[in-house]
């Protein structure tokens, strides 16, 4: 067979055209999708990484802190670049909700995770847990000597003995679910008493520290960052143990890490496919495998071995899409403590 000019230039054009389209599609997948993460960086990048590896859809992280992007996804409105929020808190989700800004969860995604870890209307979904906890200076402290109740902290004979960092998202979350458990006079009474009797910190590292140091004997922070210090050096919580209020106190409380889509998302598919992936067993096998020590919330997910177990906690029923984050701020402004 003889092949003229003008057959080998066709061949060639349709070759090359048959190798040009998956290149054009993956063009336009290599745009992948744009989280803004409030969550520890750590960990969404392992997400990321996790989902990129077994789909190819590129995710570009920027990072900042629930409130920070919550306020700026409400500025941003339409316009907004990113397509999923991810947060450590779910108040930041409320919000961003309240103004209409979320699309609905992919169904598929939400049978995933139980009904106590998602907000009612399935605009957002958990995709991770965390548990309140009192770091206690083991030194000084006996078991017998333990507040049974958050709420004992108001009492005087605590003055100056502990402390917290309450102009971080994760304290304003814990008195979140104080007002909804407690409603608004006991929580402000709580806040007056904690001007009162508690040290601030910036952080609840530092918090912890503190304690380690014994400059104060207690502190009101999350669980994972004794378990992140312990699996390293264990250099900051060496004199520190946990104690967890149990028995449905506001002390108990379990903040959800959450995540959503934006309704002003150009890459819907996308999106919901990161969403689903995190939420499904490979994201919450980076949460029992990780360093993050955070919850993991999949139905039948396992969290890292060396955690409480979340049903054993005895966490108070708060619904997550009634935490009132401007409320807080208000009453927290008010009581002096931000």
């Amino acid at each position: 067979m003889t092949f003229s000019f003008t057959h080998l230039t066709s061949a060639l054009a349709l070759a090359a055209g048959l190798a040009v389209a998956p290149l054009m599609a993956n063009a336009a997948e290599s745009e992948g999708i744009v989280v803004y993460n409030a969550q520890h960086e750590t960990l969404t990048q392992a997400w990321a990484d996790g989902f990129t590896k077994e789909t190819g859809i590129k995710v570009t992280i920027r990072n900042g802190s629930d409130m920070q992007f919550a306020n700026q996804i409400v500025e941003e409105g339409a316009a907004s670049p990113a397509d999923v929020y991810l947060t450590e808190n779910s108040p930041g989700m409320t919000l961003v909700d309240a103004n209409k800004l979320f699309a609905p969860v992919d169904t598929a995604t939400l049978a995933q995770v139980p009904e106590n870890f998602k907000a009612v209307d399935g605009n957002w979904v958990g995709v991770a847990a965390r548990s309140t906890v009192f770091a206690y200076d083991k030194t000084k402290l006996k078991e017998a000597d333990l507040p049974k109740s958050m709420l004992d902290l108001a009492d005087p004979k605590w003055k100056g003995r502990w402390g917290a960092s309450p102009a971080g998202a994760d304290f304003q979350a814990i008195v979140s679910a104080l007002l909804e458990l407690k409603g608004e006079d006991a929580t402000k009474a709580w806040l007056k008493a904690m001007k009162e009797n508690a040290t601030p910190y910036k952080g609840n590292s530092v918090a912890m520290k503190a304690v380690n140091a014994g400059e104060i004997e207690g502190a009101v922070i999350y669980h994972y960052y004794w378990f992140g210090d312990q699996a390293k050096t264990g250099e900051n919580s060496k004199n520190v143990l946990l104690h967890y209020f149990k028995n449905q106190d506001p002390g108990a409380f379990v903040s959800i890490s959450g995540g959503g889509v934006l309704a002003s998302s150009q890459h819907q598919k996308e999106a919901q496919a990161f969403l689903k992936w995190i939420t499904g067993k490979g994201g919450q096998a980076v949460l029992r495998d990780g360093d993050s020590y955070e919850y993991a919330v999949g139905n039948g997910a396992q969290s890292n071995p060396k955690l409480v177990p979340l049903n054993d906690l005895q966490a108070p029923k708060v619904e997550p899409s009634k935490l009132n984050s401007k409320k807080v701020t208000d009453l927290m402004t008010e009581a002096g403590l931000i």
